[in-house]
């Protein structure tokens, strides 16, 4: 099965890019999730076995359940170590942009030291309107993630033998995540020869998945019967649902970084439901609030995410933030939810 992605000149672009490089950053978005964090690991071992100086930054706190991840804790947080990052985005000669669009993604400072930088970039992403300027520019909307690119281009280069049950690790994790479970973006056949392919890295698949999905707290459990039951708002003849959680909310659950992943997805089992739409607000920020839409079948909530709620993302997973209170990024959702009923 043909699984390359590049031109042989874009190959070549990327040897090239990589062969002049000694010290090479590699930043990820805000908020990293299992593909961000799982692409950006792999990458960078990659690089590392080839003989490349490559250090990961990530701009902040990633979720509990992805500490596992291998390598992880050897990456520098931004917010923590902002001296040591800005060294290594200093004296980077290329810096790899992954799972990333658009350099604000990764927030406001930490985008400023990098525009600011000599080195050359290399975009290697999954989101629609890249900005990223880079020879060459990989950027494939159709991939299911940007772990499934990471794989075809250490296979496409030759890496695959060399690969380590490490990085396949990463890479399936990234997959895993960024579909669901392989419940949506993953119709492609390549996909799974993919997967046969890190199996044979002898990957323990089921028990990425347990140190995914079957790590959260009791705490974690009842937010949601709390959701489901007490804040779910369910718009019978639109297909669509929404909920709300403040701070107080948040902090009456012991509320930790990635507690609300999958909450999202919930309402979709609801028989002939499209749309669901969370509403969290920032634990620490003033007028602050995540949201995330996840949909089924054709409905587009990036194209959603994009009109009403400063983001973007996939079509049926995307996420934004609205700068106002709870009560007012409510209001937004029902006028987005009825800007959009005649395709609900």
């Amino acid at each position: 099965m043909n699984i390359e992605l590049l031109t042989d000149n874009e190959v070549a672009q990327l040897r090239d890019l990589i062969s002049l490089s000694k010290n090479i950053a590699i930043v990820c978005h805000m908020n990293a999730d299992g593909d961000a964090l799982g692409s950006t690991l792999a990458w960078a071992e990659y690089l590392n076995m080839s003989g490349k100086n490559a250090t990961v930054i990530v701009p902040d706190m990633y979720p509990d359940y992805l500490q596992w991840l291998p390598g992880a804790q050897q990456s520098i947080r931004f917010d923590k170590k902002k001296d040591e990052a800005k060294k290594v985005i200093s004296e980077a000669d290329l810096i790899c942009c992954m799972d990333l669009n658009n350099l604000s993604r990764t927030g406001a400072e930490l985008q400023q030291v990098t525009e600011q930088s000599t080195a050359k970039f290399l975009l290697i992403d999954h989101h629609l309107d890249p900005v990223i300027e880079s020879q060459p520019q990989i950027s494939f909307p159709t991939m299911s993630s940007t772990s499934e690119i990471v794989f075809r281009l250490i296979w496409q280069l030759g890496g695959y033998e060399s690969m380590t049950k490490n990085m396949a690790t990463n890479i399936y994790c990234g997959m895993m995540t960024d579909t669901g479970g392989f419940t949506y973006n993953s119709n492609a056949p390549e996909i799974y020869f993919i997967i046969s392919q890190l199996l044979a890295k002898d990957i323990d698949k089921d028990k990425i998945y347990r140190n995914i999905y079957h790590v959260f707290s009791v705490d974690r459990l009842r937010l949601t019967g709390y959701v489901m039951y007490q804040k779910l708002k369910v718009l019978t003849p639109l297909k669509a649902s929404y909920y709300t959680l403040s701070k107080e909310e948040l902090r009456r659950f012991h509320f930790i970084k990635g507690d609300a992943e999958g909450l999202v997805n919930m309402p979709l089992q609801i028989k002939g439901h499209r749309l669901s739409i969370s509403l969290r607000e920032d634990s620490e920020k003033p007028n602050v609030v995540w949201v995330s839409l996840r949909s089924v079948d054709d409905f587009p909530c990036n194209e959603m995410a994009e009109q009403f709620f400063n983001g973007g993302g996939h079509k049926n997973a995307s996420g934004g933030r609205l700068y106002c209170s709870l009560s007012e990024a409510e209001k937004i959702v029902r006028n987005a939810i009825k800007a959009f009923s005649d395709r609900l």
